[in-house]
């Protein structure tokens, strides 16, 4: 059978659909389940009567409104409707209308509320939206001039995907949060909005089926909301792990890094037009073993990785060519040499894995790409020593080289490192530096070319969440360089990484994992004794609510209200990894770099 896919495109959320599809299933997938054709919704479209279509969008109006004229156009033999989000019975009532109206009743197979309204980017990370996540990013929730009607927009933007998200997984969670915050006014709807849809007990989507459908089957897990204001200098860090190097100095969204490949110096006349950039693009999925095997490593170790999976893959291609030759058979086909006798056994066994040698060799030539791509910014900015600065100031260790220095050496990196490295000590302060030596920072900044905005909101910042809570810590281990330089230092190395240095990182818990801990093993914590309690199940629930679990949990999602990022997702896969038997899922309402997160405190803070 022919199936057609529709992704809503000019809609209030864009292109969501396919955001949500585009990191689960890849074309050539689609093709495999027969779906031979996905175009937009709002393409234009030939009618192909024959041919059966499967709507997947947003029940958004003017998406409606487009399916209600495919209906009257006699588009498709047969609609099969999915919604992403629930759609109301006015909009229902609407799409029948049309197809009364088309005479069309019979050709509408299937209407589905999928409540698939957030985007999975690993099996353990989802983010709620990346079209239009302005609606409901850092910004957006701490703009100072917010009014009440469109803070309760962004709090109900993020509960419906956050419902979804229950639905889909099948389990009702107990939540906790910190109070005074916009994570406590999602947790405060979010459970409003479970135990509405509990109480109706023959219409609950958490009965039947779906219950126990995933992974959380055994206990309920534990749903921790956290406000991004609660550690900010987690998403300045420069980072030093594949994944979110990565995210932090290449164009990386929705597992799609998009690359610029320089063409090279050539010799062209005077005035000629410069040769335009090569942009590739490269899938990094679950699919690619050396991904998922190195996403969360230290960078000198994948570079290093790279190199040797290109050697193991030299030494395999050369034996078949060697195996060849014995045989004198190179200049044949393949066929030729399935048709040998036993005693060529091996040369048949060497021929026959060459389809996964070619893949091989695909994934070592993109990872080559990629890290090369990675390694030139290191270098060009000085990438390692901002980050073994940054981890010393975090966790209070002596530095070896004045702030001052740093931000007034014009070969260290670019104006935005500098701003991101001063944030972080700034806010990692116990006292904030005086108003004199303040000043002196703020001309060195300015004179390396540095806005001041960002500086501006963390000062507000500070002073507002020093009235609230001490500044966050972050442990007292830091990044050791190792003595002797590996062997992808060498000049035979596809990598050639002098003047980096190989950093090795020690396991610390960053803000959000520490409050994690306290929550998911039931432990007393100052950070975390007054963290709010809501269990929907329980008929009524109060302020006075107090867990009544004294077990560990076996499971949690962690959600950062305010935006997440690889650090921080990364520091929770590397703590599970110690816990037996125990998982972990990491939500945003946002994932940004480096770069996004300042933009965004440039602009709350622009007088």
């Amino acid at each position: 059978m022919c199936l057609m896919l529709k992704t809503a495109l000019e809609s209030q959320y864009g292109r969501f659909g396919q955001d949500i599809i585009s990191p689960l299933l890849s074309v050539k997938e689609l093709r495999d389940m027969g779906i031979t054709l996905h175009l937009l919704l709002h393409s234009d479209r030939d009618p192909i009567p024959d041919v059966p279509a499967v709507y997947f969008v947003m029940p958004t109006e003017e998406n409606i409104d487009r399916m209600c004229q495919d209906l009257r156009n006699q588009l498709y033999e047969s609609y099969y409707l999915n919604f992403i989000s629930a759609i109301s019975r006015s909009k229902l009532e609407d799409i029948a209308n049309a197809a009364l109206a088309a005479s069309a009743v019979t050709q509408v197979a299937k209407v589905f509320d999928q409540y698939l309204n957030f985007i999975t980017l690993e099996d353990d990370m989802f983010v709620l939206c990346n079209q239009n996540k302005e609606l409901v990013s850092y910004r957006a929730i701490n703009r100072p001039d917010i009014t009440d009607t469109e803070m309760e927009t962004v709090m109900d933007t993020i509960v419906d995907s956050l419902f979804c998200f229950f639905v889909t997984l099948g389990a009702v969670p107990i939540i906790r949060c910190s109070r005074g915050t916009a994570a406590e006014m999602v947790a405060v709807k979010l459970d409003k909005k479970l135990r509405e849809n509990l109480r109706d007990a023959r219409n609950s989507l958490f009965t039947g089926d779906t219950l126990g459908a995933g992974q959380f089957s055994f206990q309920r897990p534990l749903l921790v909301l956290v406000d991004r204001n609660i550690d900010l200098a987690t998403p300045l860090h420069h980072t030093w792990t594949y994944q979110a190097l990565v995210h932090d100095v290449l164009d990386f969204h929705l597992n799609r890094v998009n690359l610029e490949e320089s063409s090279g110096v050539e010799n062209s006349p005077a005035g000629a037009r410069p040769k335009r950039k090569n942009k590739k693009s490269y899938d990094l999925t679950p699919v690619d073993k050396f991904w998922q095997k190195h996403k969360g490593s230290p960078f000198p170790e994948v570079a290093e990785s790279v190199q040797q999976e290109l050697e193991s893959y030299r030494a395999q291609e050369d034996e078949v060519k060697r195996l060849k030759s014995i045989m004198g058979l190179e200049g044949e086909d393949e066929g030729a040499i399935s048709m040998l006798s036993d005693n060529t056994a091996k040369l048949t066994s060497a021929v026959s894995s060459l389809p996964e040698l070619l893949e091989k060799k695909r994934l070592i030539d993109l990872h080559t790409n990629v890290a090369t791509a990675v390694l030139e910014h290191i270098k060009a900015r000085k990438l390692d020593v901002y980050f073994e600065y940054e981890e010393k100031i975090m966790s209070k260790t002596t530095l070896d080289k004045s702030l001052l220095d740093i931000i007034s050496d014009p070969d260290a990196g670019t104006p935005e490192d500098k701003m991101r490295l001063f944030l972080i000590y700034y806010i990692s302060a116990q006292q904030a530096p005086s108003e004199a030596d303040l000043e002196q920072y703020k001309k060195a900044l300015t004179d390396a070319g540095c806005n001041l905005n960002p500086l501006q909101y963390i000062k507000q910042w500070k002073a507002f969440a020093k009235m609230a809570s001490a500044p966050a810590s972050y442990g007292n281990t830091t990044a050791k360089p190792m003595g002797l330089l590996s062997r992808v230092m060498n000049t035979g190395s596809q990598f050639v990484m002098e003047g980096v240095k190989n950093l090795v990182l020690k396991q610390q818990n960053l803000p959000v994992t520490r409050i994690l801990d306290n929550l998911m093993e039931m432990k007393s914590n100052p950070e975390t004794d007054d963290y709010r309690y809501f269990d929907p199940k329980m008929l009524r629930g109060n302020d006075s609510s107090v867990p009544r679990n004294k077990n560990p949990f076996q499971e949690a999602i962690v959600f950062v209200v305010g935006g997440g990022n690889y650090i921080e997702y990364q520091n929770l896969v590397d703590y599970i990894k110690g816990k037996q038997g125990k998982h972990i899922l990491y939500g945003c309402s946002e994932l940004f770099n480096a770069t996004q997160f300042i933009k965004q405190l440039s602009q709350l803070g622009q007088k």
